[in-house]
């Protein structure tokens, strides 16, 4: 499969790299970069479509594009990934890893899924599951991935996990991973919040960007029971400001907030 590589300059980068990447990803792009100079992404050469790119991003940013090499892009994805380990509690490693004796040990194909735990909000994302009693605990993971939240909240002990990922690939990724992982209570569902359909949950995780949060955090709340926790993450500390606002018009109450190189996670509950 080829893919075009799609470099677009602009700056500053923080202010502009959520957006952008959400508006990207409405018109094919299924994977991103970040540069010092601004974004790169990546898009299927059969889906690329330079108009639809002009139309979609602000005046003042510039692009330029250019046909990658045809290679197994899952190969060179996995060739870079490495273990990680999180308070010597939990280790995600990929199959072709061997065995690592911690007490929560996650193993993936990451394919081009987000969700290694590599990143600093997935990181943070672990770090605070960690910490938390889960025992037959109802769980969402909004913008699921690999699964990788979710199959360490069963775990974890929790009754039942729903994922959704409204990317066909992260979907198909992350019924693989609970297939690896032998998780048997994590259903895993195709589409984005209208998926909830209503369903209550004690927590819910929503590792995705700061513009899908602000739009869809109100309907996370109608889905989480009184006192439930809610975990948000997926953008940086100088965002921190108009997520709470938005978590306060929804009655939820901040118990706990954890940051890693600028990047932010807020731990709510449901009041």
């Amino acid at each position: 499969m080829e893919f075009i590589e799609v470099n677009f300059q602009f700056a500053p980068i923080e202010q502009i790299t959520d957006i952008l990447v959400a508006q990207l990803s409405e018109i094919d792009f299924d994977s991103f970069q970040e540069v010092d100079t601004g974004l790169i992404g990546y898009v299927e050469k059969e889906k690329f479509n330079e108009e639809k790119i002009k139309k979609t991003i602000p005046d003042n940013i510039s692009f330029t594009f250019k046909v990658m090499p045809n290679i197994n892009w899952n190969e060179a994805w996995e060739s870079n990934f490495e273990p990680i380990f999180i308070d010597d509690l939990c280790a995600v490693r990929a199959t072709f890893h061997k065995k690592i004796d911690t007490k929560y040990e996650i193993v993936i194909n990451p394919k081009m899924s987000f969700g290694t735990g590599h990143h600093e909000t997935t990181y943070l994302m672990i770090k605070k599951l960690l910490e938390l009693n889960l025992e037959n605990k109802t769980v969402l993971d909004m913008g699921c991935g690999t699964g990788i939240l979710g199959i360490l909240s069963s775990m974890k002990g929790a009754k039942e996990v729903d994922g959704i990922d409204i990317e066909e690939w992260a979907y198909e990724n992350c019924i693989e991973n609970c297939e690896i992982n032998q998780i048997k209570n994590f259903t895993t569902i195709l589409g984005d919040v209208s998926q909830i359909n209503g369903k209550k949950y004690d927590l819910i995780i929503a590792n995705i960007n700061r513009n899908v949060l602000l739009n869809d955090l109100s309907s996370y709340c109608k889905s989480l029971n009184k006192n439930g926790n809610i975990l948000l993450s997926g953008f940086y500390e100088e965002d921190f400001d108009l997520i709470n606002q938005e978590a306060q018009k929804n009655n939820l109450s901040l118990n706990d907030k954890k940051t890693k190189n600028k990047w932010c996670l807020l731990s709510y509950i449901n009041t």
